[in-house]
C-alpha cells in the first residue's frame, strides 16, 4: 500500500508557472506507474499526465497540456513531480495524483491509491 500527498499548489498569473509535488510513503515506490489528474468546479476528474513506473520512461500527456507541463519522477526521494509552465485560466482546478501498480493509463478508475489533491489557481 503507498500513501500519496500533494503539494505546490497555490495562486498564480496566466503565463506563470508552479511545480506540484506528490510524496509517497510505503514500499516499492519505483514499481507504481504515476498520474497527475485534475478537476475543475462541476467537471469530471481528467488525466493530464502519466509516468511509467521504474525508471519513468514512458510519458502520456493530455492534448491541452502538451509542451506546457512535464511529469517526471525520483525513485530515491519517492516523488513524482509536475512542472507546469505558461499556465491558463482553464488549468485551474483541483490537481490529484495516484498510483497503480502496472502500465500506466489516464484512466483514472485504474488507479488503486489517490492523494488529496491541492488547489492549483491561475488568475487572467
Amino acid at each position: 500500500q503507498v500513501q500519496l500527498v500533494e503539494s505546490g499548489g497555490g495562486l498564480v498569473q496566466a503565463g506563470g508557472s508552479l511545480r506540484l509535488s506528490c510524496a509517497a510513503s510505503g514500499r516499492s515506490f519505483s514499481s507504481y506507474a504515476m498520474g497527475w489528474f485534475r478537476q475543475a468546479p462541476g467537471k469530471e476528474r481528467d488525466s493530464v499526465a502519466t509516468i511509467s513506473s521504474w525508471h519513468g520512461g514512458s510519458t502520456y500527456y493530455a492534448d491541452s497540456v502538451k509542451g506546457r507541463f512535464t511529469i517526471s519522477r525520483d525513485n530515491a526521494k519517492n516523488t513524482v513531480y509536475l512542472h507546469m509552465n505558461s499556465l491558463k485560466p482553464e488549468d485551474t482546478a483541483v490537481y490529484y495524483c495516484a498510483a497503480r501498480v502496472g502500465i500506466a493509463t489516464p484512466r483514472s478508475r485504474e488507479y488503486d491509491y489517490w492523494g488529496q489533491g491541492t488547489q492549483v489557481t491561475v488568475s487572467s
